[in-house]
């Protein structure tokens, strides 16, 4: 009853609570870690953090964190933790009951204490940082996390803002735990619709060795595509052989995607199948829940979660039964059958490899890296200073059964379908040093990695990849071919290159029936030849761009097609084989939507396709009467190298981007290191930082920062030197 109703004093926000929780040795101990710590700020608000340790550093990183976006530091913990009802109401419920379902609060506690103890040393960095950060900002009003425990990071351990628990569906979920049923096959289509309409979640990585670049060393494009302003930009130095730099998602003690001085790493989401559904056939008797396997009855393992959720000025609570099969967690409803859903779930494991690939020197110790086969979402593209570039498809991939098809829910009563343990690295698609000198991957097929060096579809099993290709990879492969002498400039350069092949495959069919009609409008036969001279090139001057876009977005929401085509398929069917009048008819909504809108159809992209932030909300709102910036870059989906992507649910009638490009780098590694990058936005959520929007306009016009890597380089630009707790 005490603890409870501490609680309550620190979520109404009693100042004192943040020192009634903490003892005055604690204190003290946060304040002598935080003397062997120093944060450097750049003249872009870079955190360059050095500490004797490494544990010093993850203390100091996370400070440095909490101090740009405590915000998203929070939200990400609140998410994973299964606590997001808390503060958003009922309708997160069923989020909470997904992250539950895979780990407790307990179970994340007994991982932390089974870690090796240099790992729960950075554990305890973590949340000592993040604490530290909260007692000396009382100001700081927490949603709901007024204190962090070093058993977090647990819960989110890979790296990629969501991981493979995303691919989990909620709707489903709820679906089964409200009433014990499937999702009706109509609403199932309407959400395959709205996720083939979203903005594609992926990422490029190009690696390109030191025979194609004029200074003879490898050059590596990092280039994620994520929700903006949910990773920061770091630089983490101990004495201990740390020396990272590159992008950490909020509230992650690690570089995510980055380098240091002799290695890089980018990685790509995975078409690899990583995630499997058993259907299992249950039987109830005496009073128990049973499951089939094989010629035996095993037990359902049953438990009860209880979620807590808001409900105007109160929290209330929800019980749920929580069943559990060897497979996994029950999620769904499969053909009348409860299924389970199985993925790499070892988040000990996870930690460890994500945080030594970040000290790695050379390939050999990044290829033993690999072979803890926990980075389980992504694919990743990989230079170093050796000379070495190469590319691992995967590094988490379940041997299983070849006559059954995992890509729909298998039998879990058959142990033939059960997984097998795990393929070694060897036995994954891997590349090293392909003799094109150069691979690509923009979360395509593996097939087309390296040109003629592709490795080969017959030698793997068909779950190791769906080999399906997107625009993006085509786009990246005939920009590489037959290139060379490349320069850091020439990479970023090569990374925003405007051609679109998307609708290179799209216009041509709709020029093509607007040749059927006799008497066109004049706005539509206007219209019509700006596309004609179109050389399906995105920038902010082009009103052909604006016309394509709003004609593929509209086709997709409103046309009709076959199920279970890609998006290349269905372009391709958009552009040679829907009905010609279709495609007259969606074109004329086109121009009335521009016209109601905008009062013409002639609107240059850039006036259109805008970049806007306000405030430092997660969410950001949106407003066309309030100053905002021109991007000339156009979605991932159209081909799209540097994607920018946009919510189209804001009530207004600009296009506001939300994804993409965020955090971007090129790195060339020879006897130093250099770098250039640029983020969406800036390094801080604080509107009143300077850091909010400084690069905005770079970020619009193509113009990246120097990386200031080494220390010397670090004190030049240094604006700020502060330990933690400090700053002025």
């Amino acid at each position: 009853m005490k603890y409870q109703l501490l609680s309550i004093l620190c979520f109404v926000g009693v100042v004192s609570c943040k020192t009634e929780n903490t003892t005055d040795p604690e204190v003290r101990q946060w304040q002598a870690q935080a003397e062997n710590v120093s944060i450097i700020r750049d003249d872009f608000g870079v955190p360059h953090i050095y500490g004797k340790t490494d544990a010093d550093v993850v203390f100091g990183l996370l400070y440095a964190q909490c101090e740009d976006d405590f915000n998203r530091v929070e939200q990400n913990y609140i998410w994973a933790t299964g606590r997001l009802a808390e503060v958003e109401g009922e309708e997160a419920l069923y989020s909470d009951l997904r992250a539950k379902l895979f780990m407790t609060e307990a179970q994340a506690k007994a991982n932390y204490e089974k870690s090796p103890e240099w790992l729960k040393k950075l554990c305890n960095a973590f949340a000592d940082g993040v604490n530290y950060y909260l007692h000396t900002h009382p100001e700081v009003k927490p949603r709901l996390l007024t204190r962090f425990e070093p058993w977090m990071p647990m819960y989110f351990s890979e790296g990629s803002i969501g991981g493979d628990i995303e691919r989990i569906s909620i709707e489903k979920i709820k679906a089964f735990y409200e009433s014990g049923m499937e999702i009706p096959e109509a609403a199932e289509l309407e959400i395959q619709k709205k996720d083939a309409m979203a903005e594609p979640q992926g990422s490029n990585g190009i690696a390109i060795s030191g025979a194609l670049t004029q200074s003879g060393n490898p050059l590596l494009l990092i280039n994620p595509h994520t929700s903006f302003y949910f990773r920061g930009e770091v630089h983490v130095v101990s004495e201990e052989g740390l020396d990272a730099y590159g992008a950490v998602t909020w509230g992650q003690f690690f570089v995510y995607q980055g380098f240091n001085e002799k290695t890089g790493w980018m990685h790509t989401s995975t078409y690899t199948d990583v995630l499997d559904e058993f259907k299992e056939t249950i039987i109830s008797m005496d009073d128990k829940l049973l499951y089939q396997y094989g010629e035996e009855l095993r037990p359902v393992k049953t438990s009860e979660i209880i979620l807590k959720y808001k409900e105007g000025d109160r929290i209330r609570e929800k019980s749920f039964p929580a069943y559990h099969t060897h497979h996994g967690p029950i999620t769904h409803m499969e053909n009348g059958l409860w299924t389970a859903s199985a993925m790499m779930w070892e988040p000990v494991k996870a930690l460890e490899q994500s945080y030594i690939r970040t000290k790695q020197n050379g390939y050999q110790g990044f290829r033993k890296m690999m072979d803890i086969r926990t980075n389980s979402s992504n694919n990743t593209v990989y230079a170093d200073a050796e000379g070495n570039i190469a590319y691992f498809h995967g590094n988490f991939i379940p041997k299983r059964d070849t006559r059954f098809d995992y890509t729909r829910p298998v039998d879990g009563s058959n142990p033939e379908t059960d997984w097998q343990g795990l393929h070694t690295v060897d036995e994954n698609i891997l590349l090293l040093n392909p003799g094109n000198g150069w691979i690509q991957n923009c979360n395509s097929t593996p097939y087309t990695a390296a040109l003629g060096y592709n490795p080969k579809r017959e030698n793997y099993p068909k779950y190791m990849s769906l080999d399906r290709e997107n625009f993006r990879g085509v786009h990246a492969i005939d920009l590489l071919k037959d290139k060379k002498g490349y320069t850091l400039d020439s990479l970023i350069q090569l990374a925003h290159d405007p051609y679109l092949p998307a609708f290179a495959e799209l216009i041509p069919g709709l020029i093509e029936a607007s040749e059927g009609i006799d008497n066109p409008t004049e706005p539509f036969a206007s219209a019509i030849a700006e596309l004609r001279q179109w050389d399906f090139k995105t920038s902010k001057e082009s009103i052909a761009m604006t016309l394509a876009h709003y004609y593929g977005t509209m086709y997709m929401e409103n046309g009709n097609y076959p199920d279970g085509l890609s998006v290349m398929q269905l372009i391709d069917y958009f552009g040679n084989s829907s009905p010609k009048g279709e495609r007259i008819s969606i074109f004329t909504a086109v121009l009335n939507r521009l016209t109601a809108d905008f009062g013409t159809w002639r609107m240059p992209w850039g006036e259109v396709n805008r970049y806007q932030r306000l405030n430092g909300d997660i969410y950001q709102p949106f407003d066309d009467d309030k100053p905002s910036i021109p991007i000339g870059f156009a979605s991932g989906k159209w081909g799209a190298l540097a994607a920018y992507g946009a919510r189209y649910d804001n009530n207004t009638k600009k296009i506001y981007g939300t994804r993409g490009n965020s955090f971007v780098a090129v790195v060339e590694f020879g006897d130093t290191v250099k770098a250039k990058s640029i983020m969406a936005g800036g390094q801080s959520g604080d509107p009143n930082s300077p850091h909010f929007d400084d690069q905005a306009l770079p970020y619009s016009n193509v113009e990246w920062k120097d990386v200031a890597y080494y220390k010397e380089d670090v004190l030049k630009r240094a604006r700020e030197t502060y330990t933690p707790g400090s700053r002025e």
